[in-house]
């Protein structure tokens, strides 16, 4: 976990983690090469999602594309749960796993923004927004803080047997400035 940010370091003392999450720190700082080309790191998700079988990527061509909804799907394969039929629309992760009502760590929320959606992991929140690990936030993977009233859904994923022991919400600091577009 060497890429997460200072105010996250709690992370490391969890255990276990969500396995979304997990996934997910690992992929932390990967960014979206700047210009025509693309990341090939981000462009090998969108085969693995495809490989995954029954799961619509078409359309995804470049790291330009916004690729929340792409980052999620990769790791919910990772993580063995199945992606939405149709994951590159970030609002479509409204129907993954079961409902949630008090966001927890790992849980997938989805957030309206002009033009679209945004879907990202809840690791943590303050008064005014939840803390989540997503794609396409600042162009990379990171933690970001979203406005809690842009919330769509929070949607837990499904487990086979009990969540892990650390899935509950956590109050954090307000640190850094709110995501105001996440494409």
């Amino acid at each position: 976990m060497t890429n997460v940010p200072p105010q996250y370091a709690w992370l490391a003392k969890l255990d276990p983690l969500p396995r979304m999450v997990a996934e997910g720190l690992k992929l932390l700082g990967t960014v979206e090469t700047p210009g025509p080309k693309s990341n090939p790191t981000i462009m090998s998700w969108r085969e693995e999602i495809k490989k995954s079988g029954g799961v619509n990527v078409d359309g995804y061509s470049a790291d330009s594309v916004p690729w929340c909804g792409l980052l999620m799907a990769v790791l919910a394969v990772r993580a063995g749960k199945a992606p939405p039929r149709y994951p590159l629309w970030a609002l479509n992760w409204s129907g993954f796993g079961q409902p949630g009502n008090q966001p927890c760590l790992g849980d997938v929320l989805t957030f309206v923004r002009s033009g679209g959606g945004h879907v990202a992991l809840y690791i943590a929140e303050d008064k005014a927004a939840y803390h989540v690990l997503g794609g396409n936030q600042s162009d990379s993977v990171s933690i970001t803080r979203i406005d809690k009233k842009r919330l769509n859904s929070v949607r837990r994923p499904t487990v086979q047997f009990a969540p892990a022991p650390t899935a509950i919400p956590y109050v954090v600091a307000a640190s850094g400035k709110l995501s105001t577009n996440e494409a």
